[in-house]
C-alpha cells in the first residue's frame, strides 16, 4: 500500500489520498475490503486527521468496504487483470446558506458551513474494453450485484475509459449537521459518531436490538421502495437472493439464509451472509446439513439456532418465512438474529412484504433463465462445434457476438472437410441482430455445406445462396399488418485444396458485400485476395466471380469482418488509410492464433469504448517447410 501525504486542493478542503494494487484472484475482494477497513479505521482514530471536519463513522467504513468488494469481485471476473485500488478522503466544508452569494474571500473566512467528509475509492483494470457488469464472489463463489448497489449507495459513481484502462468509481459522503450525519469537532469519539452517516433512503444502519418495529414504521415504506427497484433489474435467481440477502443483513438480521426449491420437491441453499464473514462458510455448512421442509406458518417459523451463527449472553433466534409466488413455493427465506428477534405485527408484515418481492423476483428470474436456455440451445446450433483440421494449414478464429449473454450474434463462421484433400471455409454476416437474423446465420451456413457437398464451386455456392435468400425477399409476406423485413448477407466464401508432398495451398475464394480477405506474404507485402462484389439476395441475376492464388509456407490470409474494419475512434474507422492492412503487417512472423488475437486486440484498442458489434477474424496460415539439418 502506498499512502500519500495530505493535501489542500481549496480553502478549507483537505484531500489524502492511498493506492493499493491487487491481482486478479479469488483474494483481490478480500484484500481490497483489508486496505479500505484497515485506512478508514486508521484515519477515523487519528485525532489530527482533519480538525473540525466530520467524522468517519463506521457504517461509512462498512458502506465503502462494501461497494469496493463488489467493484474488485467484478473487475477480477470480467477483466482478468491486475486491479488498482485508490481511496481519496476529502475533508471540507460546505458553504453556509446564502453564502454563494458572498465574496469567495469571505465565505470561509467568517462563516464557515457545515463541515463534511467524503471516501472517493477507485477501481481500475486493464482490459477498458469490456463493459462493466454484476460480479460473482471471488471469495464465495455467490454472485454479486455490482453497480446496481453502487447507484443506491453511492452520492455519485461513474466509469472512465482510458486507452489501456477502465476505472470505476463512487463517492461516499457525510454532512455535519444533516440527518443521519455525525457531529463535527474536538468533542467527537474516535471512532465516529453512533449516528449513522446519510445514506438513499432504506439503506441505512442496522436499528438497534429491540427497535427494529420503530426503524420500520419510520423507514420500512422507502426500504421497500428500494428493494422492489433493486430486485426488479435482477435476471438471476442468485443474483436476487445475493442482493436480498445484503439488503436484510444486518438492517434487520445478524445473519440470513435464503434456500431455492429445485426439481423433485428439494431445497438448494442459495446464499448465506452474516455481519461477519468469518461465520459465512461454517454457517452455510451447517445449514447444509437440514434444508427446510415445513415451512408455511404466518409470522414466521422458528427455526433452530446454529451454533456457529455466533449469539449475545442471552442467546439468538431465527424464524424462516415461506417465499411464494403465482401460488407456487420459490423458497425460504430464513433470518437470525443474537438476543430475542421481537416480531411485532408491524415487523412481520415488512419481512413478509420483503419475502414476496424476493419470490417474486426469483420467479421472474426463472422464467427469464428458461427463455434463455432454449435461446442459446439454439444459437449453438448456429455455428460449428470446431474446426476442421487442414493439414499443412493452421488455423485460427476469434468471435465475439456483441449482445450481452448471446453466444450467437449476425456474424457466422465455418471451416468444414470436402473430400480429395479439399476444405472449405467461410465468414459472413447477416443484416440484424435479432433472432431472426440469427436464424438466418444458421440457414444460410448449412446451405452452404449442402451445395459444396453436392459439387458446386465457390462460383456457383454464391450464386444459388444469392438466389435463395433474394426469392425469399420476394416472397416476404405481411405478418400482422407488417411486411417481413428483407434480410442481406455478406459473405466470404473459399476453397482450400492440398496436394500431398506439396507445401502450401491452393487458395479459390469470393467475397460478396464483405471486407475483402488480405494475402499477407512472407516479406510483409499484403494484397486483397478477391475484389469486392454485390451484397447476397438484393439482385437474383447477380454474377459473382472467385480468384485462385497460391498460399505459399509462411503465408496467411486474413479474412474479418466489419466489426473489425468499421471500429470506430471518433470520426475515424479502424480499417481507414489501409489500417487493417497496417495492422496486419505489424504481425508479421506470428502464428494463427497469435495473429488472431492481435488483429482483436488492435480492434479494441483503437476505440475507447466498448466494441459495438460482433467482431469475428478467421486465419488461415501454411505452415512453414521444417528446415533439415546442415549438410
Amino acid at each position: 500500500m502506498t499512502s500519500l501525504s495530505p493535501r489542500t486542493t481549496a480553502p478549507q478542503e483537505t484531500e489524502t489520498v492511498s493506492r493499493t494494487g491487487l491481482p486478479a484472484n479469488q483474494l483481490a475482494a478480500a484484500g481490497a475490503r483489508r486496505f479500505v477497513r484497515t485506512l478508514l479505521t486508521e484515519r477515523a482514530a487519528a485525532p489530527d486527521a482533519a480538525p473540525g471536519a466530520a467524522a468517519i463513522t463506521p457504517d461509512l467504513i462498512d458502506q465503502a468496504v462494501l461497494l469496493v468488494s463488489e467493484l474488485v469481485t467484478n473487475a477480477v471476473m470480467y477483466a482478468g487483470t491486475d486491479i488498482d485500488v485508490v481511496c481519496r478522503l476529502e475533508y471540507g466544508r460546505k458553504p453556509a446558506d446564502g453564502d454563494a452569494r458572498r465574496p469567495a474571500a469571505a465565505r470561509t473566512a467568517d462563516r464557515p458551513g457545515p463541515a463534511t467528509v467524503a471516501v472517493v475509492l477507485e477501481v481500475s483494470d486493464r482490459h477498458p474494453s469490456r463493459v462493466v457488469r454484476g460480479g460473482v464472489d471471488a471469495r464465495s463463489g455467490e454472485p454479486g450485484f455490482g453497480l446496481q448497489l453502487v447507484s443506491a449507495l453511492a452520492e455519485s459513481w461513474g466509469v472512465t475509459y482510458r486507452k489501456s484502462t477502465k476505472t470505476v468509481w463512487f463517492r461516499l459522503e457525510a454532512t455535519e449537521g444533516e440527518p443521519g450525519a455525525p457531529p463535527a469537532g474536538p468533542a467527537r469519539h474516535p471512532h465516529g459518531a453512533a449516528t449513522p452517516v446519510r445514506v438513499p433512503p432504506g439503506h441505512g444502519g442496522r436499528p438497534p436490538h429491540g427497535d427494529a418495529a420503530e426503524w420500520v414504521d419510520r423507514g420500512g415504506p422507502s426500504f421497500l421502495a428500494e428493494t422492489s427497484e433493486l430486485l426488479a433489474g435482477q435476471l438471476d435467481q442468485d443474483m436476487v437472493t445475493a442482493l436480498a440477502a445484503q439488503l436484510l443483513v444486518p438492517r434487520l438480521a445478524d445473519w440470513c439464509a435464503i434456500w431455492l426449491s429445485v426439481e423433485g420437491g428439494r431445497m438448494a441453499l442459495s446464499r448465506v451472509w452474516h455481519v461477519d464473514e468469518r461465520r459465512i462458510g461454517p454457517l452455510r455448512t451447517d445449514l447444509e446439513r437440514e434444508p427446510p421442509t415445513d415451512v408455511a406458518g404466518a409470522g414466521g417459523t422458528p427455526w433452530p439456532w446454529p451454533e456457529c451463527a455466533g449469539a449475545s449472553p442471552s442467546g439468538g433466534s431465527a424464524l424462516a418465512f415461506p417465499l411464494v409466488a403465482r401460488g407456487e413455493l420459490q423458497g425460504v427465506l430464513l433470518l437470525g438474529r443474537a438476543g430475542k428477534l421481537t416480531m411485532t405485527d408491524t415487523v412481520v408484515r415488512m419481512v413478509e412484504d420483503v419475502a414476496r418481492r424476493v419470490a417474486q423476483a426469483v420467479h421472474t428470474a426463472r422464467q427469464y433463465t428458461r427463455q434463455t436456455t432454449i435461446s442459446l440451445a439454439l444459437q449453438r446450433r448456429q455455428l460449428p462445434a470446431s474446426l476442421a483440421s487442414i493439414p499443412g494449414v493452421d488455423t485460427a478464429i476469434v468471435y465475439e457476438p456483441h449482445g450481452e449473454g448471446q453466444t450467437v450474434g449476425g456474424d457466422f463462421y465455418d471451416v468444414f472437410p470436402m473430400g480429395d484433400r479439399r476444405w472449405c471455409f467461410l465468414l459472413g454476416d447477416v443484416q440484424g441482430k435479432d433472432p431472426e437474423a440469427m436464424s438466418v446465420t444458421g440457414l444460410a451456413r448449412h446451405l452452404v455445406r449442402l451445395l459444396a457437398r453436392e459439387g458446386h464451386g465457390v462460383e456457383s455456392v454464391l450464386g444459388r445462396l444469392n438466389l435463395a435468400m433474394a426469392e425469399e425477399s420476394a416472397e416476404a409476406v405481411e405478418v400482422g399488418g407488417e411486411r417481413a423485413e428483407s434480410r442481406f448477407l455478406s459473405l466470404l466464401y473459399g476453397e482450400l485444396a492440398v496436394d500431398p508432398g506439396v507445401p502450401g495451398a491452393r487458395c479459390t475464394v469470393a467475397s460478396a458485400g464483405h471486407p475483402p480477405p488480405l494475402h499477407l506474404f512472407t516479406d510483409g507485402v499484403v494484397e486483397p485476395a478477391s475484389d469486392p462484389q454485390m451484397l447476397l439476395g438484393i439482385d437474383e441475376g447477380t454474377e459473382f466471380h472467385a480468384s485462385t492464388f497460391a498460399l505459399a509456407p509462411g503465408e496467411t490470409l486474413l479474412c474479418v469482418t466489419d466489426g473489425v474494419t468499421e471500429r470506430r475512434c471518433g470520426d475515424w474507422q479502424l480499417d481507414d488509410n489501409d489500417g487493417l492492412v497496417e495492422v496486419l503487417r505489424d504481425g508479421l512472423g506470428l502464428g494463427a492464433k497469435a495473429l488472431a488475437e492481435h488483429i482483436r486486440r488492435a480492434a479494441h484498442d483503437f476505440g475507447t469504448g466498448p466494441v459495438e458489434d460482433d467482431l469475428s477474424v478467421l486465419v488461415l496460415q501454411a505452415v512453414m517447410l521444417a528446415r533439415g539439418p546442415m549438410g
